[in-house]
């Protein structure tokens, strides 16, 4: 009997055992179920779900034209998932295969192919030979995604304006950070479903979100003028004046329209990494600097709108002026400029006579000068769509004394941006009104449809088209006759100004360093472009007209001629009788011919062509094939490959003059002996014949070449 109940208890004991462990286990159910199933729902989901991210599209960067100037292009980039890694018990096998082909250290890529993550990338944006090679060998776990790549077909072309883009195709500097959001688009990403050995599921659910790709930008860049800008810049630093740095802006005056912005030094956003990081520095916003006499446009503006003086108003200048205690001196100071007209004084740059009517300004209306300098920009920035831009440096009003009146007048005790500058000057030129420089005049989508239009921006009306004119006439004189004649151009109205400034570092004047500048526009009487040309520290001769005034005019002329601005009036070109305007041509395509043969093709279409560097066969021209040019434009022909035994082809100098004749003979390598001044007008050896590098070319200079005056 007392073994029966023993038996009994046992049964009841192992019964509520196993109800506890039922009771035990369904209770765990219930919590994996119910409490933490979806935790281990998307566990699994992740665990069988490999997702593999795709990058949208950035959207292209166009020139006015809609040339392309920044574009994505395919990029392979190698990726893994660990887990499927680890699986397959190959990760020491697979880790020394990618790291051959990628030139990268085993050890590091075994952690990154072995992480606890559940896609990883190795290394993105490899060569397209890298990418074929790993994707032919099928490792378990590797995976070849194509991505975009951020590629400039210009190289250098525009670097400052369109700036960098990093890896993951986000702006870094530039268009490229200031319209990011617009450009980068909306990545997208691709779900695949794996069993637990990481294969492959037949007929498995894959999810699949598109990227969308990102907006495109339409400029206000014209390629062109930017090829012929960047074109005098680089001439300009492998020159004898060998400068620090460089800027040339080129400016529609009537929109605000940016047509050509660059800097030298300058860097290739393809390859970035290559260069120094100041060369990457956008100078022409960024930097500010004393003007000079290029700031004296804006002095003469503002005292005629006031009226504090005349046009024809007589001025005495011993070659000084006494402001206090203090003394400023005129640039001439050994050959006073004695009695001469306002008009006059503009034309010579004349400081005292700047001076004096800067402080009747102040006499007249206390703060009068300063309203004019706000008005026409300086001192705040200018809202240019770029990041980076200064603002200038303006001494406080309330910490304005007479002698900083009367330094400012002559462009010193201020500081200006070339962006600010030119902006200025452009109101000048259009009539007064002050509009915001713009880069960017639409914004497309990725079927070409425009879907934001960026239209010209006036700020304020600064001076009357009345002062507006008159200035403008003045400018042509100094160009005419002034201290501007480098910059004169036959057959064109150029109204232009010099400016020669001390550099300031440490708030003191340096001596021997200085900013040579140049800004003006033409036509003065219906203007299509505004240039302001800055060079920061030019060796040897530092003058603006010496220095500046040649880069502006060639700049100029070649633009004008390129847009098909008639001549108003030639003494060497005659009309064609047929219409009555001078005859144009369509540039014709030497590119790639031989450098002797592309001259007869340029010279037989009407054009002269001018070779630059030290080769046989033409690898670039500018201006580009197809663009309708005025008879006798030259034609500038890039040479390179190398000549044999070190022989060159002698270029056309006919109409260069002394300094340009020599920076070509440099650039080719060869002596010059020169006799006169002016123009070229003949030349021994003939153009077209081919020399031995180092032999001397006699050119004869004058025939009626304007005399040129220094300037201050």
């Amino acid at each position: 009997m007392q073994a029966k109940v023993e038996v009994k208890k046992r049964i009841t004991f192992i019964l509520l055992a196993m109800a506890a462990i039922l009771l035990a286990l369904n209770m765990r159910l219930a919590w994996i179920q119910f409490v933490r199933g979806d935790e281990y729902q998307q566990q699994a989901l992740r665990n069988r779900m490999r997702e593999v991210p795709l990058e949208a599209k950035r959207g292209a960067i166009l020139d006015r034209n809609g040339r392309e100037l920044a574009v994505s292009v395919s990029a392979p980039s190698v990726g893994v998932f660990p887990a499927e890694v680890k699986k397959s018990r190959q990760e020491h096998e697979i880790a020394a295969q990618l790291a051959a082909i990628l030139g990268l250290p085993e050890d590091q890529v075994l952690r990154n192919i072995t992480r606890n993550e559940s896609f990883w990338w190795v290394k993105r944006k490899v060569t397209f030979e890298q990418g074929a090679q790993i994707k032919s060998l099928r490792l378990p776990g590797v995976q070849v995604v194509e991505e975009t790549q951020r590629f400039y077909p210009n190289q250098t072309l525009a670097a400052h304006v369109l700036g960098i883009a990093g890896i993951d195709n986000q702006g870094l500097e530039g268009l490229e950070l200031y319209y990011d959001k617009l450009l980068r688009g909306t990545p997208g990403n691709l779900v695949i479903e794996k069993d637990a050995r990481g294969r492959d599921i037949p007929h498995a659910r894959q999810g699949y979100i598109p990227p969308e790709d990102g907006l495109s930008l339409v400029l206000t860049i014209d390629e062109t003028i930017q090829y012929i800008a960047e074109r005098e810049l680089d001439l300009l630093m492998q020159g004898p004046s060998s400068p620090k740095g460089a800027t040339v802006i080129v400016m529609d005056p009537k929109t605000g329209d940016i047509l050509a912005l660059a800097n030298r030094p300058t860097f290739d956003p393809n390859n970035f990494r290559n260069f120094p990081v100041a060369n990457r520095r956008n100078i022409a916003v960024s930097d500010n600097y004393e003007p000079g006499s290029t700031f004296k446009i804006i002095t003469a503006a503002a005292a005629l709108e006031e009226g504090v003086v005349g046009l024809n108003e007589r001025f005495y200048d011993p070659g000084y002026i006494k402001v206090g205690k203090e003394t400023i001196k005129c640039w001439r100071t050994g050959r006073p400029h004695g009695s001469q007209s306002f008009v006059e004084a503009v034309q010579n740059s004349c400081n005292p006579v700047f001076v004096t009517v800067g402080l009747r300004m102040e006499d007249r209306r206390k703060g009068s000068f300063y309203d004019y300098i706000e008005g026409f920009g300086f001192g705040k920035v200018t809202g240019i769509d770029i990041n980076g831009e200064a603002k200038g440096l303006l001494r406080p009003r309330d910490k304005l004394k007479q002698i900083n009146l009367a330094t400012i007048s002559i462009g010193q005790g201020v500081a200006v941006t070339p962006i600010q500058l030119i902006t200025a000057i452009s109101a000048v030129a259009n009539g007064g009104q002050l509009f915001q420089p713009r880069l960017v005049r639409e914004v497309r989508d990725h079927n070409g449809q425009v879907v934001q239009r960026i239209d010209p921006a006036p700020v304020r009306q600064v001076v009357s088209k009345d002062t507006a004119r008159q200035v403008s006439e003045i400018l042509e004189m100094v160009v005419s006759r002034g201290t501007g004649t480098r910059a004169y151009i036959p057959g064109y109205r150029v109204g232009g100004k010099t400016g020669t400034a001390q550099k300031v570092e440490g708030g003191k004047y340096v001596a021997g360093k200085y900013v040579a500048s140049f800004a003006g526009y033409a036509p003065v009487n219906d203007p299509r472009l505004a240039i302001l040309v800055v060079v920061d520290e030019p060796q040897g001769i530092y003058y603006g007209g010496t220095v500046a005034a040649p880069i502006f005019k060639r700049i100029l002329e070649d633009s004008l001629r390129y847009l098909g601005v008639p001549a108003q009036y030639n003494s060497e070109v005659k009309p064609d009788r047929d219409n009555n305007r001078v005859k144009e041509v369509l540039v014709p395509d030497v590119s790639q011919q031989a450098v002797v043969k592309a001259q007869a093709v340029i010279k037989a279409s009407g054009l002269s062509p001018v070779v630059q560097g030290i080769g046989t066969v033409v690898a670039d021209q500018i201006p580009k094939p197809g663009v309708r040019v005025q008879m006798g434009t030259q034609i500038l022909l890039y040479a390179k490959e190398g000549q044999p035994s070190g022989e060159v082809v002698v270029p056309d100098l006919t109409g260069w003059r002394t300094r340009e004749v020599a920076t070509i003979m440099e650039a080719l390598g060869l002596k010059m002996s020169s006799d006169g001044t002016g123009e070229a007008w003949e030349q021994d050896p003939v153009p077209g014949t081919v020399v031995k590098v180092g032999t001397t070319v006699r050119v004869l200079f004058g025939d009626g070449a304007m005399a040129e005056a220094i300037s201050p």
